[in-house]
């Protein structure tokens, strides 16, 4: 999986291992964790020759999820191309990369889950993270259809503001989160919840799905 070393990512790789998994976990940073069934693999997501490199080390795989991410925000007038191919860079182009070069290598019934946004459906400010974030459902909606005779399921899980470092960046000083109706953000143990359901026995009939967590924004 990607985005391992912080977020909603860290919460993922913490509720895999409890639940059993061997997890290899992909990020930029240098990840610890003191569980002999985590293996880290640092790698830039941007730089897609070394993400095919590193993942010519994977024979077999039983589920894939891309949760790297970062944000940008602007509006109108004021839009930088540079932050919006990175943002596509790292969310749709090594989504890209990262299921291309494994999807032959998953068994069978086994599952993909890309972490998305509720901001897919836009939102002021964050057109170009929301583009990044829409062409997610697009993927994996269009995967879905591709994969299923092999019983492989794709979906997007989509959370609206979560308690994450990401809350406090910089780069969106200026829009900056609205806690959902719920009276708080929602938690990144909530995605990881939802996102190894989605990766067990008992989701193999969801596939093409696009599952937000939104804590009554979208009400």
């Amino acid at each position: 999986m990607t985005g391992a070393s912080s977020g909603i990512g860290s919460a993922i790789v913490t509720r895999l291992l409890d639940g059993g998994w061997s997890v290899i976990g992909i990020s930029r940073s240098a990840v610890m964790r003191d569980s002999d069934q985590f293996q880290p693999l640092q790698v830039d997501l941007k730089n897609y020759s070394q993400l095919r490199q590193a993942l010519t080390s994977i024979t077999e795989v039983q589920a894939i999820v891309h949760a790297a991410g970062l944000m940008h925000t602007a509006r109108l007038g004021a839009l930088n191309e540079s932050d919006g191919a990175a943002m596509w860079g790292v969310h749709v182009g090594a989504a890209e990369v990262f299921v291309n070069e494994l999807a032959d290598k998953m068994t069978t019934g086994g599952r993909i889950v890309l972490i998305g946004s509720r901001a897919a459906a836009g939102v002021a400010g964050r057109s170009q993270y929301a583009a990044t974030k829409a062409a997610l459902i697009g993927l994996a909606r269009s995967w879905a259809a591709e994969l299923v005779t092999r019983q492989i399921t794709v979906n997007v899980v989509a959370p609206a503001a979560t308690a994450t470092p990401m809350l406090v960046d910089s780069n969106r000083v200026g829009t900056p989160p609205k806690t959902p109706p719920i009276g708080r953000f929602i938690a990144p143990e909530e995605v990881a919840e939802l996102t190894a359901f989605l990766l067990g026995p008992h989701a193999g009939a969801i596939t093409g799905q696009h599952i937000v967590i939104c804590g009554g924004s979208s009400l």
